[in-house]
């Protein structure tokens, strides 16, 4: 492959630094480092001062804030669907792929890039949801995915690498036995004693939230307001989707809310077991749920739930930027043009506690759902209703009594 230019999606870790240096020796190539700010909590301006001490030209060099884009036009859009993979994973992974694919090929576009480049391995999903989306957007874009190429298939090796290129790389404090990835969603870990999934993680693995046992005694009181199927504020306060998702998160993490440990079915083929810290995404998800639960007719509720196990598995698998999923975004958006009230929880020891929804679209009607007398429903046209659905089971019931004769 002939490569002039090519746009890494670059941390500035021990991979992508190796990576940099690497797209330079292999291909003789500039290199442009994207470095992504989705609220991994970390300080992304290292990545600028590691990238020029590789001879990355400064305006080669670009680390943009994406969070509150994150929230509002990726999060926010995937929660109207109360979108969980396998039961279970609320996708925070999954999600942040398609953004940080998106900005890569403006960056090429910008800076006149003929490839991009991730730190992907070959076993993994990120590899899928980062070329499908460098494809969807640019379908004559070159990709280069190093981990499919190189042999440099071990810590010690990429560490020997880096030493013998001279690329500085901090071996200060305890390197984490698990291979984690953190936004403003979520953090994930992955192996180490994991990859075992009869073995209980270690409690100081966890880096979010306070485990259950040792949340507060005491329960605390949040109110959350919705417009449209979105939260837009916090005890009556007016706040940003990304102020909003960090500070679900702070009551999250202080309430022991959000964690899971699973075992996953990769879109490769392979399962995974993973553990995740989702707090705010965790209650956002209730909220939403119980807005839903009395602003929503029936049969459309019931549609969303038959389809959010395909809407979850096309963002799981990368398909974020397809036909199909702006399709049922499309649908799912329509449905939330009466999701607005204020949802009120109760977060106690790892638990959400729904205790009052309202809103001025509500469906909920006390004259018809009261248990007391009312002067608004006939009890004996259930009889006909009964019947009516009953009438298959009528006439097959007769004709097996036929058969008998």
């Amino acid at each position: 492959m002939d490569i002039k230019r090519v746009v890494l999606a670059y941390s500035g870790g021990l991979d992508t630094s190796v990576i940099l240096k690497w797209l330079q020796d292999t291909y003789n190539c500039e290199v442009v480092t994207f470095t992504a700010d989705i609220g991994q909590g970390e300080e992304v301006e290292v990545a600028r001062e590691k990238a020029k001490a590789l001879g990355v030209k400064d305006e080669h060099i670009f680390i943009d804030d994406l969070k509150e884009e994150f929230v509002r036009d990726y999060v926010y859009p995937m929660f109207r669907a109360n979108t969980i993979y396998e039961g279970e994973y609320l996708l925070g992974t999954s999600i942040a792929r398609p953004l940080i694919s998106k900005r890569q090929i403006e960056i090429a576009n910008i800076t006149n890039s003929d490839a991009v480049s991730h730190g992907a391995t070959g076993k993994g999903n990120d590899q899928v949801r980062f070329e499908l989306g460098y494809l969807g957007l640019n379908p004559d874009i070159k990709i280069i995915a190093p981990w499919r190429e190189w042999d440099l298939n071990s810590r010690e090796k990429l560490l020997t690498y880096a030493e013998s290129h001279g690329i500085q790389i901090s071996r200060d404090g305890k390197k984490s036995p698990y291979s984690m990835d953190a936004n403003l969603l979520h953090i994930s870990y992955e192996g180490g004693i994991l990859e075992d999934p009869a073995n209980e993680p270690e409690e100081d693995m966890w880096k979010w939230s306070n485990s259950p046992e040792n949340a507060p005694d005491d329960a605390e009181y949040i109110e959350v307001s919705f417009e449209r199927g979105d939260i837009t504020k916090i005890n009556g306060i007016a706040l940003s989707p990304a102020t909003i998702l960090a500070k679900l998160n702070e009551y999250g993490n202080k309430h022991g809310i959000g964690r899971v440990d699973i075992a996953e079915n990769r879109f490769v083929g392979m399962k995974s077991r993973g553990c995740y810290e989702t707090p705010g995404g965790t209650i956002m998800l209730k909220a939403h749920r119980a807005i839903e639960s009395i602003t929503l007719d029936k049969e459309a509720a019931h549609l969303k739930d038959e389809i959010m196990p395909r809407y979850a598995k096309l963002i799981y698998n990368g398909f974020w930027f397809s036909p199909e999923r702006e399709m049922l975004q499309a649908l799912i958006d329509k449905s939330q043009e009466m999701v607005n009230g204020v949802v009120k929880m109760k977060l106690y020891k790892g638990n959400i506690i729904v205790v009052g929804r309202d809103s001025a679209n509500s469906l909920f009607n006390e004259e018809f759902s009261t248990f007391e007398e009312d002067s608004v429903y006939n009890q004996k046209d259930a009889e006909g209703f009964i019947k009516l659905n009953a009438l298959r089971f009528i006439i097959e019931g007769h004709a097996k009594k036929s058969r008998k004769k």
